[in-house]
Parts: structure tokens; sequence; C-alpha cells
């Protein structure tokens, strides 16, 4: 059974950092792309950032650009993200997920299949 399992949210200070973990599970993470999504409330769920099977990253959000980076563990089979110099409008619930295509590269939401349960991150003083 294929399973994404997040964690590492919380509630943060604005200026400080928070680094959430997406585990997988049933299957091996490395040929598939894994996107990190958030949703704030009120707000439609946005794709933020995505590494490939082949590694390569491509962030969709330009306000995360030089705070947030992607990268996975292949040995602990998990994709962290990291998140520097939050604010309060990063405060969302946020999401991986994989496409589930084989060598696949990352693409638009819709390609995106199975998901995890979300970690609800807030910043604020």
């Amino acid at each position: 059974q294929v399973q994404l399992v997040e964690s590492g949210g919380g509630l943060v200070q604005p200026g400080g950092s928070l680094r959430l973990s997406c585990a997988a599970a049933g299957f091996s993470l490395v040929p598939y792309a894994i996107g990190w999504f958030r949703q704030a409330p009120g707000k439609e769920r946005e794709e933020i950032i995505c590494i490939s099977s082949s590694g390569d990253k491509t962030y969709y959000v330009d306000s995360v650009k030089g705070r947030f980076t992607i990268s996975r563990d292949i040995a602990k089979n998990t994709v962290y993200l990291q998140m520097n110099s939050l604010k309060p409008e990063d405060t969302a619930v946020y999401y991986c997920a994989t496409t589930l295509k084989l060598y696949g590269p990352c693409g638009t939401p819709s390609s995106f299949t199975s998901w995890g349960q979300g970690t609800q991150v807030t910043v604020s003083s």
C-alpha cells in the first residue's frame, strides 16, 4: 500500500525555521517525483516545490525561493522541506504528494495522485 506521511509542522515565530518530513511507506520514492504543496485557509492548494526522480528541483512559488529547499534521503526513503525565514503568509497545511509515474518529471498538481494527510504550519508571534 502506497503511503506518504508528513511530520514536522508546528507553531513558529516569524523568521524561524521548520523542517518538514515526508516519509514514504510501501514503495521506494527514488523513481518518482515528489512535490510539496500547501493550502492556506480560504485559498486553493498550491504547488510549492518538487523534486523529480533524477533529483531536479523545480520551484513553483516565487515567494519561497531562497527560503525553502527540498531534499531527499534515499536511505530513509524520505523527502524533506526545509523552510527558513518563515513569514505569517506561509501559514498553511502542508502536503507532500507523488505522481507515481515511474521516472516521470514534476508536473501540474493534477498529475499528483497519492497524497499525505498534511501537517499544519503556523507562523505567528
